[in-house]
């Protein structure tokens, strides 16, 4: 049964894509565990970082399972509602208060790209692919599964991808900045976990304003004085006082999300 599984390791949570025998093909059942766990986990103020993977070393998802696109995804009133659930699934992900890290290894296609596409951070190994070659099979991507990899990687790149459906080498993915890092295969796994326990032991607080302000500056629009005053609220947490005094006394800083 293909399943979103996920586990906890102190105050990293890792979600994995379970569907090895289709090369972890995300089906709507699978969409729709991504999305619950993504909102318990973003209500979970333990958490400080969540990995995203695959299992196996073969994908970390291969896209959509197309079986069902026969049966549940046939009519207009079933794709509007099959691509509302993976559209509501990659939102969960980008709107997610803790950073997160996807862990690429082999297959990033279509669905899974996109996934991918709403991390704050991707870590591939050197054997991934990406792509999404569905011009080939008659369908478009939805708009709203669009979004995430148009603000990654600009309009010249996901052209690119859709128009010729060609598979891109880790390498070439890095250099049109799908992809943070690329890293031998047999170091995929530990580097991505680095980078997640990197980000866990900065102050969380932080980490979730960071990623706020950062989507707010991308809109465009110039910040009014109420958010330039509140993009200093740092000033009136613990943990802002814990990191100063960590500083000057030479220790590492004890951060509490307060």
């Amino acid at each position: 049964m293909a399943t979103v599984d996920l586990s906890t390791a102190g105050d990293i949570a890792t979600l994995t894509l379970n569907n090895p025998d289709k090369l972890n093909a995300i089906d709507l059942a699978m969409w729709q565990q991504l999305a619950a766990h993504m909102a318990k986990l973003s209500a979970d103020q333990a958490i400080r970082c969540i990995v995203i993977r695959g299992a196996g070393q073969d994908a970390f998802a291969a896209g959509g399972d197309l079986e069902e696109f026969v049966t549940g995804r046939a009519t207009l009133a079933q794709a509007l509602h099959y691509h509302g659930q993976v559209a509501a699934a990659l939102n969960a992900i980008a709107d997610c208060p803790h950073p997160t890290v996807a862990l690429i290894q082999g297959a990033c296609i279509g669905g899974g790209l996109e996934i991918a596409g709403v991390c704050d951070l991707r870590i591939a190994s050197e054997q991934s692919r990406f792509g999404a070659p569905i011009n080939k099979l008659g369908f478009s991507m939805y708009p709203g599964e669009m979004e995430g990899l148009l603000k990654l990687a600009g309009a010249a790149v996901i052209k690119e991808i859709l128009l010729e459906g060609r598979i891109l080498s880790a390498a070439e993915a890095y250099a049109k900045g799908l992809v943070t890092r690329v890293v031998p295969a047999a170091q995929v796994d530990d580097e991505a976990y680095a980078t997640a326990r990197r980000i866990a032991a900065g102050a969380p607080l932080v980490a979730g304003w960071h990623k706020q302000w950062i989507r707010r500056l991308q809109d465009g629009r110039p910040l009014s004085d109420d958010e330039k005053a509140a993009s200093f609220a740092f000033l009136e947490t613990e943990d802002y006082r814990e990191g100063l005094a960590a500083f000057l006394e030479k220790r590492k800083p004890v951060f509490k999300a307060r």
